[in-house]
């Protein structure tokens, strides 16, 4: 048995499922019809060394965000099942990553406690076929899902392109951190003695 968990969402606006190992090699398989969050996920997948198979439809004839936040539930929702009791987990985690022009810091506690902070200025109205408008609430809807504390923050950065693939790239580094097995702890990391 390995940190692997299944989620499967319907609704009357989209159908998602997810699976998520966090003990994987990097690899992405599936579709949300959106093709830049494709991309986004893909990377994601990569740098946090996480296996991710997605396959999503949605009321994309209404617009990307039903699809897009539903994606985040389920990511988080998988996230949160793969951890189990998150027992001898680092919980912590955090990266500055650039990418060309733009440089971002992102941390990261699996603390139980949903809380995003969001602190990016990207310009521009959409990224590919990705409206940046629903980026943060990508993240807002896989923390509250996977019950974790993230801040994402922009330092510099002027190509909302770059800006956006560095956050997704930025998150998956620190949550690789946090997820991480730590062999000095031999519970939860906390003295609540829950997360």
């Amino acid at each position: 048995m390995g940190r692997v968990s299944e989620v499967e969402r319907i609704t009357g606006e989209t159908r998602v499922k997810v699976r998520l190992d966090l003990d994987g090699k990097g690899s992405f398989q599936g579709a949300t019809g959106i093709g830049f969050l494709d991309h986004m996920l893909h990377l994601w997948a990569r740098h946090g060394l996480f296996d991710l198979n997605v396959e999503a439809e949605g009321d994309l004839q209404v617009d990307a965000h039903h699809t897009v936040e539903d994606i985040g539930i389920c990511l988080g929702e998988a996230l949160r099942r793969a951890l189990g009791d998150k027992e001898g987990i680092n919980r912590y985690g955090s990266v500055l990553l650039p990418m060309d022009e733009a440089l971002v810091m992102i941390a990261v506690d699996i603390s139980g406690r949903p809380y995003l902070v969001y602190d990016v200025q990207a310009e521009g109205w959409r990224v590919g076929d990705l409206p940046v408008e629903l980026v943060p609430e990508f993240f807002r809807a896989f923390v509250n899902n996977a019950g974790l504390t993230l801040h994402l923050r922009l330092i510099s950065g002027r190509n909302t392109h770059h800006i956006v693939e560095a956050l997704f790239k930025g998150c998956a580094r620190a949550l690789r951190q946090a997820v991480a097995g730590n062999d000095r702890e031999s519970g939860v990391p906390s003295t609540k003695g829950i997360l």
